[in-house]
């Protein structure tokens, strides 16, 4: 955030030019001040000096530099206290499942720390099926009172294909046999055995039980135990029922442990409060204090045992309690979540869902990973390596040069990247990271980057979260960013339709939508979420209009071999270096090899002779005639691709590009999904360019200026019909209720919003030549946002939420939102500190580094299989 320059009104003219002499901090000179290179009071004698407050000092500091050292302090306060949790407690989220959670505002449970998948019947049966294919025993006891039939029930209710009568064959397979004492279920098929042993309180015959079922040898067995004593209902809990209570639940000890000791689970359910008023009369007697009484002593009789007291379900039923059946019978809608976190605990592990992180182990590393993380290693113990060289010959008096130009540069580089702040390194290592160093250094940053990336997604280090929509959630993070947006205006330098300051609002406000509707999984509506593909159109139709436009006016001067590689290397690179870090392909960041794809296209069809230019046009009209056949021949080989999948499949599986365009599963399905959706987006972008370029030409309209694009009567007509445009999609989005056919429409009718909303955003002088420089921050480093999001912001490879904090959900997304967005500003600055040793100026360097990189992607290629 800038400081503008404050002058006495009477002394503008008197300024000492030595008072202004300075790059960086607060000096003096020539009676005045300047604070941070910014002049403030006057030279003159009659002038009124004016001393900075302390207010000027606070916004000096407002900038992102400063930003990004509280965003380190933040991820080391973080790293320090999730450290300590995980020494305290352990990492296995296991015991975050079992223990607590809260219900979020779709009466959904959110387990503490870790996510829930929801598994249906086929998830079920294709965890059991899996494991059985192993030869695994899927077992399962349950043993307690009414209560613990009810959730035996909803169990198995999960396994059944069809309702199942009493010794009933379910495809052959499966039976449930019912009697007083035990229901059972078996699936032969699923090796599946699932029991409910009737127990009102601990008993002789109950222990002998317990100790056959040991002798059974029933491996990776999972008890589901809770029980009080008869006499529950008649009350009168004295303090001498709460003592044999206690010796009776101890008897359950030796069982347990050696049921553990064959690797089975043993969960202890806790009895259930109730609803006193809607209890029946043979209920009357029960109260809440007594149930809470018997559960404080069961909690201290296994808190120092194998056995796991199930605390989570009784925060379920305990959430649940207005809605309890007859005051203390919970409903079907508990007794799902309670099933939910016993398939959770039970398969996760095996099943690897992208949103079950609970109980589930961390990812593996691989050897490419090792690799990667090896060289960053180097590079870091080279810098320091170069920092203490530095340090201790500056400790020896020695006088540490700087090169002018690394000097120009880095003033440059800071009002860039950070606000418009910088200055000359006054102190050893500043030195080192604005000389020799800087390319090094700026390889190390990463390499902690990505290290922070890696234990934010890849372990279970900091805690994750299910996402949760809800019209609230949404809409209101939304119109925060717009009234900030709003807020955040000013006159911009150009008067030009879709300027450079217009173009980074619009990638800003359309990046900052989109990551609300990841955020929040607002997919679930479709309204949401085909407006939301629209807005990743318009980044794509915006991609082949500015590119286009950059040809039209250039000519093509310079290098454009050399633009189309740096232009690969700014959107590509971070993603290929992920790629390498977190273990995942390259198609995983879909929209950076969907925007790779198009930038290939259009320099492919752009430098196809003859290069059109706004110049070209006017020496050869023919020209006109080249560009339309250029466009015409776009979107035919477009089409024949789009009418042919067997075509497009036998191009785009061919080794060894092969590898780029499909999932981890080896399935070019999400390719060509994403390409179908906007397989025109790009091609109309250049043909709206090529129009809009020719009608100003011809001037059709005038853009050099503040004023209106046309007359006002033509304004009226003009400014409708974009309104009526942009109207049609929006209830086109309503009216469509099929995702399919919706997209499939969407393909050929994104241009009409599109480019209603640029006429609603220029015909108007005053809203053309204003902009949201909040928006366009954004716009500058929307790329790095975007595929940041995936690891440090979002968790589970998107599915789910980071969690810093526990506990204030709100509070949490507001700091990882502010380390996301200081991390994605370092990556862009460090791109483009990069960029000039990758790809220079010279095309013939260009192709050489080019060359090494290809090398370097042989070993890896290899071992992918890609050739």
């Amino acid at each position: 955030m800038e400081l503008r320059e404050l002058r006495a009104s009477g002394s503008a003219g008197n300024i000492s030019s030595s008072s202004c002499n300075s790059n960086s901090g607060i000096s003096v000179g020539g009676g005045g001040v300047e604070l941070g290179g910014i002049c403030i009071g006057s030279a003159g004698g009659g002038g009124v000096q004016r001393v900075p407050t302390k207010a000027d000092l606070f916004m000096e500091q407002l900038n992102a530099t400063n930003a990004k050292k509280v965003a380190l302090l933040l991820v080391l306060g973080f790293v320090l206290y999730h450290g300590l949790l995980n020494w305290n407690y352990g990492s296995d989220s296991c015991q975050w499942l079992l223990s607590k959670g809260r219900f979020k505002g779709d009466n959904e449970w959110q387990p503490y720390g870790c996510m829930v998948h929801k598994y249906s019947l086929t998830d079920t049966r294709r965890c059991l099926r899996y494991l059985a294919f192993f030869d695994n025993k899927n077992n399962f006891v349950f043993i307690g009172d009414e209560s613990v039939r009810l959730l035996y029930e909803r169990f198995i209710e999960q396994l059944r294909q069809l309702p199942l009568s009493s010794d009933e064959d379910n495809n052959g397979s499966s039976r449930a046999h019912d009697d007083r004492a035990a229901v059972r279920f078996e699936d032969n098929k699923l090796h599946m055995l699932a029991q409910y042993i009737r127990a009102d309180e601990v008993s002789p015959a109950l222990i002998d039980r317990l100790y056959r079922l040991e002798t059974e040898k029933q491996l990776s067995s999972v008890y589901v135990v809770g029980l009080t004593y008869s006499g529950l209902l008649g009350g009168n809990i004295t303090e001498e029922v709460l003592r044999q209570y206690s010796a009776n639940l101890t008897l359950l000890v030796a069982p347990f442990h050696r049921l553990v000791a064959q690797t089975s689970r043993v969960l202890w359910k806790l009895a259930d409060r109730v609803d006193e008023e809607k209890l029946p009369v043979a209920w009357k007697l029960l109260i809440n204090e007594d149930i809470d009484r018997l559960n404080y002593v069961a909690r201290n009789v296994f808190r120092y045992t194998e056995a796991t007291v199930w605390e989570s379900a009784w925060h379920i039923a305990n959430g649940l309690l207005d809605a309890a059946i007859d005051g203390h019978q919970l409903c079907a809608h508990g007794q799902r979540l309670e099933v939910q976190l016993l398939w959770n605990m039970y398969c996760n592990d095996y099943m690897n869902y992208n949103d079950g992180t609970c109980c589930s182990s961390s990812e593996p590393h691989t050897t490419l990973q090792i690799v990667a993380y090896a060289l960053f290693g180097v590079c870091m113990t080279l810098v320091c390596g170069m920092c203490l060289r530095r340090w201790l010959l500056h400790l020896r008096g020695h006088t540490l040069y700087v090169p002018l130009q690394q000097h120009q540069q880095e003033p440059h580089q800071h009002q860039t990247n950070s606000g418009g702040r910088g200055g000359a390194p006054t102190h050893a290592l500043s030195a080192l990271i604005t000389d020799y160093g800087t390319p090094m250094v700026a390889l190390s940053l990463l390499g902690l980057i990505m290290a922070y990336f890696y234990v934010c997604d890849r372990t279970n280090f900091f805690m994750k979260e299910n996402k949760y929509y809800s019209e609230f959630s949404f809409w209101i993070p939304v119109g925060y960013v717009f009234a900030l947006g709003l807020f955040f205006t000013e006159d911009s330098r150009f008067t030009k339709v879709l300027n450079r300051d217009q173009t980074d609002e619009l990638r800003g406000w359309i990046l900052l939508v989109v990551l609300i509707y990841y955020m929040t999984g607002a997919q679930r509506v479709l309204p949401i979420h085909m407006h939301i593909k629209l807005l990743i159109s318009g980044y794509f139709f915006l991609t082949g209009y500015t590119h286009f436009t950059h040809l039209w006016q250039t000519g093509g001067s310079g290098s454009l071999f050399v633009r189309f590689f740096q232009a690969m290397f700014r959107v590509n690179f971070l993603s290929v270096l992920l790629c390498f870090c977190m273990n995942r392909p390259y198609q995983f960041y879909y929209f950076v090899p969907l925007l790779s794809f198009w930038l290939c296209i259009v320099y492919f069809v752009l430098s196809l002779p003859p290069r059109i230019s706004s110049a070209s046009v006017d020496s050869n009209p023919l020209h006109y005639l080249y560009l339309v056949c250029k466009c015409i021949g776009c979107l035919g080989v477009i089409t024949v691709l789009f009418m042919s999948e067997v075509f497009f499949e036998r191009i785009f599986v061919t080794r060894p590009w092969k590898a780029l365009f499909v999932t981890t599963d080896d399935d070019l399905h999400e390719w060509w999904h994403q390409w179908k959706l906007d397989r025109y987006t790009v091609t109309f972008g250049m043909m709206y360019a090529a129009c809009f370029h020719i009608a100003q030409k011809y001037n059709v309209f005038d853009d050099n200026n503040h004023g209106n694009l046309f007359a006002r009567r033509t304004s009226i007509s003009v400014t409708l019909l974009a309104l009526l445009g942009v109207g049609i999609y929006t209830s086109f989005s309503f009216l469509c209720r099929n995702v399919q056919n919706c997209e499939e429409i969407h393909s050929y009718i994104l241009f009409i919003p599109i480019v209603g909303y640029v006429v609603l955003r220029n015909i108007s002088g005053i809203l053309r030549t204003r902009y949201s420089s909040f928006f366009a921050w954004f716009g500058r480093i929307s790329l790095e946002l975007f595929v940041c999001q995936y690891h440090i912001w979002l968790a589970a490879d998107r599915h789910g939420v980071l969690v810093l904090l526990p506990g204030f959900p709100t509070l949490n997304m507001i700091i990882t939102s502010f380390i996301f967005v200081c991390v994605s500003h370092e990556v862009h600055r460090l791109t483009h500190i990069l960029l000039p040793y990758a790809v220079p100026n010279d095309w013939r360097l260009v192709m050489r580094n080019f060359v090494i990189f290809l090398i370097v992607l042989i070993p890896v290629a290899r071992s992918d299989g890609m050739f």
